[in-house]
C-alpha cells in the first residue's frame, strides 16, 4: 500500500455504511478512481466540505491493489461548485458533465488534458457571463475527441468526399454538401449522396460540422473563440449525445434535466 496525493473533483458519492460513503473522483494525476471515506457523515467527520459533490479538492488517500477500494485519508476543499443565481442549467450541467466524467472514462488510466478540460467547463458554469448550453456542448465535444470517440469529421466515412473543399465543390466537381449526416454506428459522417432515408434525423448544417471541428481541435485559444449560433449548439449536442449513448450504450440519466433541443 502507498499513499497518494493529488487534486481531484468529486463525480460520484454512494452510501457504505451509517457513516462511510465510497467516492468516486475524478483526479489530475491518476484518472478516475473509488476510494472509502470513512466517518464522512459524522457530525465533525474528517473531510469537512472537502468531498461535496463536484467539489475540487486536495486529497490523500492510501492506494489498495488489486481493485480493492483505495482509502481516502484526506480532503481540503480547493473550490465548490456554486452556479450562478438560481441558474439551473448550470447546476445540471455539471450532473451531467459528472455523469460523463464517470461513464466515458476508465478507472487508474491518468488523463491530465481531461481534468483540465472538466476544471475549465465547471468554472465556465458557473461563471455569470459564459453560456452554460455553450459551455456544456464544448464539454461533450472535447471528451469525445479526448476519449477517442469523436470521429473524423473531414470526409464522408462512405466514399471518402472531402468537405473541406475550399472552392465549395468537391474535388470531382460536384457540388458542396448541404446538409451532413451523423452515422453513429461508425463515428463519422456520410454525405447527401451517400445518406441513407434512416438517417435523416441525424443531418446537421455544414456549419455546425464546420464548429464540431474548431471545438474537437487540440488547440484551446482556437476552440475558445468558436462563438456558437443556436442552430449550431442544438446540432452539436445533438451528434455529441448519439456518440455518447452509443459508447455508453444508453442515453445519460442527467440529460432529462436539460433543455437544449
Amino acid at each position: 500500500m502507498s499513499q497518494e496525493k493529488t487534486e481531484a473533483i468529486v463525480i460520484r458519492q454512494a452510501e457504505f455504511s451509517e457513516s462511510s460513503r465510497v467516492v468516486t473522483l475524478f483526479s489530475k494525476d491518476f484518472g478516475k478512481l473509488s476510494v472509502l471515506a470513512k466517518g464522512v457523515k459524522r457530525l465533525k467527520g474528517p473531510f469537512d466540505a472537502g468531498i461535496d459533490l463536484l467539489s475540487r479538492c486536495h486529497v490523500v488517500f492510501i492506494r489498495r491493489s488489486s481493485g480493492a477500494l483505495g482509502i481516502l485519508t484526506e480532503a481540503r476543499l480547493a473550490a465548490r461548485f456554486q452556479p450562478p443565481g438560481p441558474d439551473l442549467m448550470s447546476l445540471y450541467g455539471g450532473y451531467y458533465l459528472a455523469e460523463l466524467l464517470n461513464g466515458l472514462t476508465e478507472d487508474d488510466d491518468p488523463a491530465p488534458l481531461v481534468y483540465e478540460l472538466a476544471v475549465r467547463s465547471l468554472d465556465g458554469l458557473m461563471s455569470d457571463v459564459q453560456d452554460s448550453l455553450s459551455v456544456i456542448v464544448e464539454f461533450e465535444i472535447g471528451i469525445l475527441r479526448l476519449s477517442g470517440h469523436l470521429g473524423d469529421l473531414t470526409e464522408c466515412t462512405a466514399c471518402g468526399t472531402s468537405f473541406l473543399e475550399p472552392s465549395g465543390a468537391h474535388t470531382d466537381g460536384s457540388p458542396a454538401p448541404g446538409r451532413l449526416v451523423h452515422w453513429v454506428s461508425q463515428g463519422g459522417l456520410l454525405c447527401p449522396s451517400c445518406c441513407r432515408p434512416e438517417y435523416r434525423k441525424r443531418s446537421m448544417s455544414a456549419g455546425s460540422v464546420a464548429a464540431l471541428r474548431q471545438l474537437g481541435r487540440m488547440d484551446r485559444q482556437m476552440s475558445a473563440r468558436v462563438r456558437l449560433t443556436k442552430q449550431q449548439i442544438r446540432e452539436c449536442h445533438q451528434f455529441a449525445v448519439s456518440a455518447i449513448a452509443h459508447v455508453l450504450g444508453r442515453r445519460p440519466k442527467t440529460l432529462r434535466y436539460l433543455d437544449i433541443g
